[in-house]
Parts: structure tokens; sequence; C-alpha cells
């Protein structure tokens, strides 16, 4: 009888050995590089969490010191993008600007706000983004919900990249208009009067799970450009919004708009 049971135990245990694991945990290190010369530079930490959230921390320096600075994780779950360098200022006019940038590294996927949504739809709503201290420091933390994440974004870590925008041009702490103008890009979604600094992108950097593989090929326009643009035309609404922000920033400065 016992000799039975003994034998018998292997088999209960034979469902147990089959079943699936629990999803692991993925954490991934991001160095932020600057871009445009922004002198912005820093670190983030993406984790795929076991219940199918993602968290996100950001820190850093060097950015246009109390002034908000959008970010977003750009890219998607199957692309293959890469952080943009100088030559791909095809104008030559030594800034790299947004539609310079988007064929490289891609639309929106998740917009990296404090609060509130994290899709495409916010992509510019600067309201909701972080604000750098008076020293230029940055600091983001935040963990994003299973459901509010489009599919395939814990599982494709490697095809994703985060951009953070908003550079000083003439060195004055501030964005303005007398720096580069207004910005292109809002000027494409019809919001007239966004100074060019505040939607430049400042930093760039790959997620690059360990060991993984470099995914830095550079995708094709007609792919991964034009199609990209309408994610930011999403959050045109929300820019008129950022327009607020940046004059009355500006009172507060003193500096002429």
């Amino acid at each position: 009888m016992r000799r039975t049971a003994l034998l018998a135990l292997p088999l209960m245990a034979l469902p147990l050995a089959f079943a699936a694991p629990a999803q692991a945990e993925e954490s991934v290190d991001i160095t932020l590089n600057p871009l445009n010369t922004s002198g912005a530079s820093g670190t983030a930490t993406v984790t795929a969490n076991d219940n199918g959230s993602l968290s996100v921390d950001i820190t850093g320096s060097g950015y246009v010191p109390n002034s908000p600075h959008a970010q977003h994780i750009h890219g998607d779950a199957s692309g293959d993008f890469t952080c943009p360098t100088a030559a791909d200022d095809k104008d030559g006019d030594g800034v790299l600007t947004v539609e310079e940038g988007l064929p490289k590294y891609g639309g929106v996927f998740v917009s990296l706000t404090t609060k509130g949504d994290t899709s495409a739809d916010s992509g510019l709503a600067v309201d909701r983004m972080p604000v750098a201290d008076a020293d230029g420091n940055l600091s983001y933390s935040r963990t994003i919900a299973a459901s509010a994440l489009p599919a395939g974004a814990t599982d494709n870590l490697d095809s994703l990249h985060i951009v953070q925008h908003g550079i000083d041009a003439n060195g004055n702490d501030q964005y303005d208009l007398q720096a580069l103008g207004e910005s292109s890009f809002a000027k494409s979604l019809g919001v007239d009067g966004i100074p060019e600094e505040a939607t430049d992108p400042a930093t760039c950097g790959q997620i690059q799970p360990a060991g993984g593989v470099d995914t830095g090929g550079s995708p094709t326009a007609s792919t991964n450009s034009a199609s990209q643009l309408p994610l930011y035309a999403l959050g045109g609404a929300a820019l008129l919004g950022a327009g607020g922000v940046f004059a009355g920033r500006r009172r507060l400065s003193g500096s002429a708009s």
C-alpha cells in the first residue's frame, strides 16, 4: 500500500510540471543622450511588471528650468527604430526638428504624462508633462496599468525609445520665439505662437534589454514617417493648452513673448 502511494506521487505532480509559469518581471535601463546640443541628459528604468503594467522612472539634469518637457515612448511593438543624429538634420540648419526625428524614432506609442491619459492623444498635453526645477533637474515616476497600454508594449521593449522635448537654443533659460521662431510642427497642426524650442527633441534613449540585440536600423520614411504623424496630430488640442503654459511662464519671467 505504501509503495503504491509513493509511485503515484510523480503522476500527481505531473500537471504542476507543465503549468504555465507566471510572467516574469523584466527591467531595462536606458541612457538618455542629448540631442540638439541641449545639454540635457538622464537615465530611465522601464519595468514590465508581472501584472502587465509598465513602470517608468526617469531622472536627469540640464533641462530648461521651470519648464514642462513633453516625453514619450516612441516606436511600436514591432518596428525597427533608433535615435536620430545630427545627420538627420535634412535642411542643414543645425536644428533637429520633430519632423526630422520622426522617421528614425517613430510616432508616439505611450505619452509619459504625470497623470491621466497616456495614449498618443496626450502626446502634446504639456500641462500634464513633468516640469524641470529651477536648476534644470527633472524627475519622473509612474506605473501605467496594463489596460492603458497599447498591445505589445511590455513584450517588445527592445523596439521602443524614450524621447524628451524642449531645448534652450539661445541660453536664456526659457522657451521663447526669439531663438528659433515658431514651432513648424505646431503650425502644421494649425496652432500658432508655440516656440520651436518647446517642441524640438532634447534627449533620446534606446530601450535595450541586457543581452539583447541592437535594433538601431533606419526605417523607411513611407512606413514610419508620414504614417506616424497623425499620432502627434491627435495631441493638437492639448498643444493649445501648452500655449497658455508657455505664455504664462513668459509673463512670470517678465520676458517678451
